[in-house]
Order: structure tokens, then C-alpha cells, then sequence
């Protein structure tokens, strides 16, 4: 038997400070659905909308009908990001990481330029002094 030890791997990671500072050219992706993006419903938050500047890109449209990842090309089209630095975020970091990974098969490997936001909007809006917007941005 052997004891598994998580080491988070800083370089991958983005945290509030990094959203609200990042740099002008980096693409801020929300991988929730559309409608939570908007801030039409909010089935988990106490509040609804998205972090501004945000662009959506649903993780649910990595895949094919058959649940299967798509080509590296129809990847790129759908995160549309190009070679910019991402963070990608979601409601609480979980269905963000579809899109990081397909980030990486476009070529793209986590690190400095494909981070997460792991505690995404939960934590994002469990300060009231962050800006919250609604409606669609991209």
C-alpha cells in the first residue's frame, strides 16, 4: 500500500488576485452553460452572472455527440483563445477542467499560459467588492 500526496502545481493554478490582475491579452474563459453565464438561472450560487471580461465557452462543447473528445481543430474553433494566455474558470472547478485539457490537445500545455481558476465563481462572488456581470459578452 502506498499513501497518495497531492503537490498542487503553483504554475497552473490562478487564484482571484491573478483574475482581477491578469494581463490585458489573456483570454478569461467561463465553461459554464450559457444560461449561468448570462445569469438567466443559478442553481448552486447565491448570485448569478459571470466575472467581467469573461468569454463562454460551454466544457460540454469539447465533445462529440458520442461523448468523445473532438479534433485538436475543432477544439481550437470552440475555445477560440488562439496561442493568448487563459484562465478558465467555472462554478466551482470542476467542469473548467474539460476545457483546460482540450486547450492542452490543441497544443497548449497547462501551465503559466492554460491555468485554472479552481475556485472559480463560488469564491469570485464570496466577496461583494468583485464586479459581477450579466448578459452575454461574447
Amino acid at each position: 500500500p502506498t499513501t497518495f500526496t497531492p503537490h498542487v502545481q503553483h504554475g497552473m493554478v490562478a487564484g482571484a488576485q491573478d483574475v482581477q490582475a491578469r494581463a490585458p491579452g489573456t483570454v478569461l474563459i467561463d465553461s459554464r452553460a450559457p444560461a449561468r453565464y448570462r445569469g438567466e438561472v443559478e442553481p448552486i450560487d447565491r448570485k448569478a452572472g459571470h466575472i467581467p471580461g469573461a468569454v463562454n465557452r460551454d466544457w460540454s462543447g469539447v465533445l462529440d455527440g458520442a461523448g468523445h473528445w473532438r479534433s485538436p481543430e475543432v477544439l481550437g474553433v470552440h475555445l477560440n483563445a488562439g496561442a493568448a494566455p487563459t484562465i478558465t474558470y467555472c462554478g466551482s472547478g470542476v467542469s473548467a477542467t474539460p476545457n483546460l485539457l482540450a486547450r492542452e490537445l490543441t497544443g497548449v500545455p497547462l501551465g503559466p499560459d492554460n491555468r485554472l481558476y479552481a475556485d472559480s465563481w463560488s469564491d469570485w462572488i464570496s466577496d461583494p467588492t468583485r464586479p459581477v456581470a450579466v448578459g452575454a459578452e461574447d
